[in-house]
């Protein structure tokens, strides 16, 4: 969470913000913030470095926005719904599951607790969909898994 709040402080944007707003934003961060703008060699590493921070963060953002849920909900709950858990790793707040069918999804907000539960739990695919899948922020984490 800590994440999405840094990204949206740095776009100045709150949760409501649509794709087209967010896409301004960002043009407009890029021309400030480019290191061809800067001939101090300091001033420009900075500026590469702060160009770097709005890409990661104008990426995040999109990935996160309710307009990419909507237009990726059915393959998310096609995921969810027909494949099994294949791995999982928490950190944080951050739980990120892969699926057997090669997707993976970074669930935002997962304390230590729930995910103590979810470990422990008889059914952790059963006990996920009922307390994680839709119940906390997410995004698609990392391409489909190639098929070899």
């Amino acid at each position: 969470m800590k994440r999405v709040k840094e990204y949206k402080t740095l776009f100045n944007v709150d949760a409501d913000t649509d794709l087209k707003q967010l896409k301004s934003t960002y043009r407009n961060l890029v021309k400030e913030w480019h290191p061809d703008k800067f001939q101090d060699e300091e001033k420009k590493a900075e500026a590469e470095i702060k160009s770097q921070q709005i890409i990661d963060a104008y990426h995040f953002l999109v990935s996160i926005a309710p307009e990419t849920k909507e237009a990726n909900l059915e393959a998310y709950t096609l995921t969810t719904t027909t494949s099994g858990i294949a791995d999982f790793k928490h950190k944080g707040l951050l739980l990120e599951v892969s699926f057997t069918d090669g997707t993976t999804y970074e669930y935002f907000g997962v304390n230590r607790n729930l995910y103590i539960k979810f470990v422990n739990a008889e059914k952790q695919y059963r006990f996920a969909k009922r307390n994680i899948f839709n119940s906390f922020l997410y995004r698609k984490s990392k391409k489909d898994a190639e098929l070899a």
